[in-house]
């Protein structure tokens, strides 16, 4: 359950990214089922989406169209497992490279801050740049460490 970004999504990534900044075992089963299920609503076109109508009614968790912020963090839920070549992963970051625009910024007509579920919802300008960014980056960095790794480099 989200709190400052749209809904289930935003809430599964802050989860997965912090364990693993707490160094957890990201193969413990409960992990893997955020995982699991960010991974099984990943739409068509490679990226992420969910509405406000969420916090009314669960049943539509993981589901609107596709938005940058929601993509990066279900891109940075995923980077958790310090997998680069899951496929759903992938998709993810060409769904970012396919929808940037030309000036370097994401477009994003949808609603996806949260200021107080069932209350008030914010459209903070900010996440449509900011959160793609910082998914490429931390995209980045599992693709530099899986190389390390398989170069014999310590973590």
């Amino acid at each position: 359950y989200g709190r400052w970004g749209v809904n289930y999504i935003y809430g599964t990534w802050q989860v997965l990214r912090g364990m693993r900044a707490l160094n957890l075992n990201m193969n413990e089963n409960w992990l893997r089922r955020g995982g699991a299920w960010l991974e099984s609503v990943q739409h068509e076109d490679g990226g992420w989406g969910e509405r406000c109508n969420t916090y009314d009614d669960p049943v539509f968790k993981g589901q609107g169209p596709s938005t940058a912020s929601q993509t990066a963090w279900a891109v940075m839920g995923l980077c958790a497992f310090d997998d680069p070549e899951n496929p759903v992963l992938k998709r993810g970051i060409e769904y970012l490279a396919r929808t940037q625009n030309a000036d370097g910024s994401w477009s994003e007509d949808e609603t996806t801050g949260t200021g107080f579920p069932k209350v008030f919802y914010l459209k903070y300008d900010m996440y449509r740049n900011a959160w793609p960014l910082l998914a490429l980056a931390t995209y980045k960095q599992i693709c530099e460490r899986a190389a390390a790794k398989k170069n014999g480099a310590p973590k």
